[in-house]
């Protein structure tokens, strides 16, 4: 996994200039100089936000101040409190940006409906901001996070972590110098079974909410809904469409990340998917999603296709991919096919590359993992600079969100015109990019 040898690397290969020239003049004021440490708060402190936290923490030069946490058991706000005890305690985000003062930077760890209106709100503050994948529920919260971070200047990263992984660096490098030559396709898949569906439909009735759960605030910006044990709170909630992307939204900023990075992919211009009819409550079970870009310098044409595949033991059809049929494909990653021959890239393991659909002769030359979540903190205080800002993470976030709406949409052709952010080619497609809030809890635009 991602170590911090790159942190060491970089800040001897910058000593003859000195960090000071990394730092922007605008975050010396946020920072208490480049010895002072970052005073870190981190909401969603289970699961998931569990592993931000500690990770980013590992950093020697960050202060963990504050916790927000809608669950005060022990897997969630109890952990987080015996290993930093110092660090106030909130229930409610809203009350963490109340004391706006006490902190430098935000973990947004949450479900994905709150991952927006939690971001922006602490960037107008002119908070740097770490904020889980899929960065946002919306393509419109997409954008506007971009339009944040560039208008308040903060640091941002998105958590796709295994973008700093060696292996993911390894095939955007070997891409970019031309082992597979121009790239004509690529195939991405996730054939996993997803764990968080236990239904296919919202179930009647409810249950007591439990004391340790504030559940008004777990619901924040998404429709009020009777409290269940299990079916949402604290993993499920990634079956629901009120609260996340399904699985194309769950995986696709892991498994497109290398995939737009190799190719410098930035918006689709059309989508189209097959996927079995939906209800108005949960994802469904497999999905086949079909981009067209424009053209780079790193592709074969004026256009490049990539299609995206999710389902129990899906993969992709191998007559298309140029692979020995000795390769096996595993349960998810992507393949590039290019003029040369093809790459295939794990999630998440080394890349292998085949001329002519045999192995070949030289192995790629490795390129050293990053740490994710401290070079976030140390780009924070000026010492170095996030690969996943939200610059990046805005437009691949926009791109796996337009998929699912053309999942839920299926068999429409949708054309994407990114600049006016107009989506055509179905009734619907246009009024999907964003969604209706709880009265109370509307975000703040940008």
């Amino acid at each position: 996994m991602p170590t911090r040898s790159n942190r060491r690397h970089f800040l001897k290969s910058t000593a003859a200039l000195g960090t000071l020239a990394l730092l922007p003049a605008s975050s010396w004021a946020r920072v208490a100089g480049a010895a002072g440490k970052l005073r870190v708060a981190s909401v969603g402190c289970g699961g998931k936000g569990w592993s931000d936290l500690v990770n980013t923490a590992a950093s020697p030069n960050v202060d963990v101040v504050a916790l927000c946490d809608i669950d005060e058991s022990k897997d969630h706000f109890g952990r987080a409190s015996e290993k930093f005890p110092q660090a106030k305690r909130y229930t409610d985000w809203r009350r963490l940006l109340d004391d706006a003062a006490s902190f430098d930077a935000v973990i947004v760890s949450t479900p994905d409906h709150m991952h927006a209106p939690i971001s922006l709100a602490a960037m107008q503050l002119k908070k740097h901001v770490q904020c889980q994948k899929p960065l946002t529920h919306t393509v419109h919260e997409a954008r506007q996070m971009q339009l944040a971070a560039k208008k308040y200047d903060v640091v941002t990263q998105m958590g796709n972590q295994i973008q700093s992984h060696s292996a993911y660096r390894t095939a955007v490098a070997a891409v970019h110098a031309g082992a597979i030559g121009k790239v004509r396709e690529v195939h991405s898949w996730q054939g996993g079974s997803p764990t968080w569906r236990l239904v296919d439909d919202r179930p009647a009735g409810s249950e007591p909410v439990p004391t340790t759960i504030h559940w008004d605030e777990w619901l924040g910006v998404a429709p009020e809904r009777p409290y269940l044990p299990k079916i949402y709170h604290a993993f499920n909630w990634r079956n629901w469409l009120d609260f996340s992307n399904g699985q194309l939204g769950d995986f696709g900023c892991h498994i497109l990340d290398p995939v737009f990075m190799a190719l410098k992919l930035t918006a689709p211009t059309s989508i189209r998917a097959d996927a079995p009819p939906m209800n108005k409550e949960v994802w469904p079970k497999s999905e086949t999603v079909v981009y067209e870009f424009p053209g780079t310098d790193i592709t074969a044409g004026k256009s490049v296709r990539v299609t995206w595949y999710d389902g129990a033991k899906v993969v992709p059809p191998r007559e298309t991919l140029g692979l020995p049929e000795s390769v096996k494909l595993g349960g998810a990653g992507s393949v590039l096919v290019g003029e040369k021959g093809s790459m295939l890239i794990p999630h998440v393991a080394m890349p292998t590359h085949y001329i002519d659909g045999k192995p070949a002769e030289k192995e790629l030359p490795v390129v050293e993992a990053r740490d994710h979540y401290v070079s976030w903190a140390d780009a924070c205080r000026g010492e170095d600079k996030t690969t996943s800002h939200f610059d990046y993470a805005s437009p691949l976030t926009e791109t796996v969100l337009l998929g699912t709406i053309a999942a839920r949409l299926p068999g429409s052709v949708l054309k994407w015109d990114s600049a006016a952010m107009k989506l055509t080619g179905a009734a619907e497609a246009q009024a999907m990019l964003t969604k209706p809030y709880r009265k109370g809890w509307e975000p703040t635009w940008i």
